[in-house]
């Protein structure tokens, strides 16, 4: 249980926890993971049975994480220490884990919100939204994404190695386990008031955000891909139309002005589809993202050298496309040009120069994003020292 001044509520969760342990016969011990509380929860805790572990890092995400590293056994169960969770019923956690699960997932939707355990933000906005997002963004049937109720074999989690440490961590759990490959299942909970006084640390903007933020960030395809696809689309179609003249569509016209949009709008939809590229690349390479053999495929066959080609063909049909502007301001005698006319040749040439450049060096970074770094596992550390001792041994014996 993660713990920053529950003093009001500490001793009930601890005796309902072990208390439900000794009435099945579960072996364990609660955990208290504290976040450096002043009103002497700390105390309260031992009185009543825990153990105590002080985490420094501030954060919901840290003092988790301390927890759990802190913890004896081969299943851990979080819970917040408000009282809002019922520590009496975590059977079927432990079912689901002993019958194999890596993560256990409590829903509260499932399993009961008793009147004004949730606020209806919460309820009715914040949690259905995000966590129908994270179903969106990764293949996760979770219909609770955010229950702070959870249980998981603890070799499983630390292997992860989640890394933030706020309010969003709960969601990196889910992500991460995911994208790993875990089981991971769902059991209903329950919800109710808690026995505070005192507002939450939970602020919901705020944290909202956080949670909004990590998904985006940990899904490359809908932060950068499925919209830079959309733009590039609607901008080539667009443009293409309009380089053969006005389009008119009932009373409105649109013409060079627009064009101009509408090449912007490509550019930014390639630039957008090669950055999903570069993240996946680079999660990848990094391991805090699992390698994509989809990603892995198109890096093997878009070579640096296909990529300098198409850039190459692409500034050349941007040359051609200027040339051509240039002898249409020829032949006017290098005067006075009408826009309508000459934008239609400089705007395409343009926009082919710019994505011709940008693949260019998209294939020279993907490149360097390629370039793996050599990695000594623990044998080859074992090993390195192993040969360096027998080294110092034998080197001894020859001075003796």
């Amino acid at each position: 249980m993660p713990c920053l001044n529950e003093a009001e509520t500490v001793e009930v969760c601890v005796r309902k926890a072990l208390a439900c342990m000794e009435e099945h016969g579960i072996e364990g011990e609660v955990l208290i993971a504290d976040n450096g509380s002043t009103d002497g929860s700390q105390q309260l805790a031992r009185d009543a049975g825990a153990r105590v572990v002080h985490v420094d890092e501030k954060g919901y995400g840290n003092a988790l994480m301390g927890g759990i590293r802190a913890a004896r056994g081969k299943f851990v169960i979080m819970g917040d220490a408000d009282d809002s969770y019922d520590f009496t019923s975590l059977l079927p956690f432990v079912e689901q884990l002993r019958d194999g699960a890596d993560l256990v997932m409590g829903n509260r939707f499932k399993g009961g919100i008793a009147q004004g355990a949730m606020p209806p933000l919460h309820r009715y906005l914040g949690n259905p939204v995000l966590s129908f997002i994270g179903r969106l963004f990764f293949p996760s049937a979770i219909g609770d994404f955010h229950c702070g109720l959870r249980g998981f074999r603890r070799e499983s989690i630390l292997r992860l190695q989640l890394q933030t440490g706020g309010m969003e961590f709960a969601s990196e759990m889910v992500v991460r386990s995911t994208l790993a490959g875990f089981d991971v299942r769902e059991v209903p909970t329950t919800l109710s008031p808690d026995g505070r006084s005192r507002p939450p640390h939970l602020r919901s903007w705020r944290d909202g955000w956080r949670h909004l933020r990590f998904l985006l960030l940990y899904s490359p395809k809908w932060l950068f891909f499925y919209p830079g696809v959309l733009m590039m689309i609607i901008g080539l179609v667009a443009s293409t139309a309009l380089t053969f003249g006005p389009v008119e569509i009932g009373e409105l016209a649109f013409d060079v002005d627009t064009l101009v949009g509408t090449s912007a709008l490509m550019v930014i939809g390639f630039q957008a589809a090669l950055f999903a590229l570069f993240t996946k690349v680079y999660a990848a390479e990094e391991g805090f993202l699992p390698e994509s053999p989809r990603i892995r495929k198109i890096i093997d066959i878009v070579t640096l050298e296909k990529g300098l080609v198409v850039g190459g063909l692409l500034a050349l049909a941007g040359l051609v496309g200027l040339v051509m502007s240039l002898v249409h301001w020829q032949v006017r005698s290098f005067g006075e040009l009408n826009p309508r006319e000459s934008l239609r040749l400089v705007v395409p040439s343009a926009t082919a120069l710019i994505m011709s450049f940008q693949t260019i060096f998209a294939s020279l970074f993907i490149s360097i994003l390629g370039i793996r770094r050599t990695r000594e596992s623990s044998i080859d550390v074992a090993a390195k020292a192993a040969e360096e001792a027998a080294e110092a041994i034998s080197l001894e014996k020859s001075k003796q």
